[in-house]
């Protein structure tokens, strides 16, 4: 279930990223700042990245099923990271609303939380696993 759940996730959340650069280098180099642009794409970058994890988290979850608990709160995490620290990027730099960079780093908080998930079920997983 996870498998499936979160690799068509992960697929649309990279998918979008792919889209969502495209935007941003074909429509948005004109209307933005230099910086604003920057920020855009730092949202993009980070929404590949976790897009694909997503994607290794739901290949792993098949890997380690003893660890499913910390695997599905990996996704949860990594997803939930991408929601507020990408989405947060993308309408700081198309509203230019500068407290909503406070949102940011939440994001990440929620980044790292999924990662460390994921760590343990990979330890706890292989240790039961063989």
């Amino acid at each position: 279930m996870l498998l499936k759940k979160y690799a068509g996730i992960g697929a649309v959340v990279a998918g979008l990223a792919v889209a969502f650069g495209a935007f941003g280098a074909h429509s948005l180099k004109e209307t933005l700042t230099e910086h604003d642009l920057e920020v855009f794409e730092t949202g993009v970058r980070y929404q590949m990245y976790h897009g694909l994890g997503l994607l290794i988290v739901a290949l792993l979850s098949e890997r380690f099923p003893s660890a499913a608990k910390l695997t599905r709160w990996s996704a949860r995490l990594l997803l939930i990271g991408t929601v507020l620290f990408s989405g947060s990027l993308y309408f700081l730099a198309l509203s230019g609303i500068d407290w909503l960079g406070a949102i940011t780093p939440l994001g990440g908080v929620a980044f790292l939380a999924g990662w460390a998930c994921l760590a343990v079920a990979a330890f706890r997983g292989g240790r039961s696993a063989g």
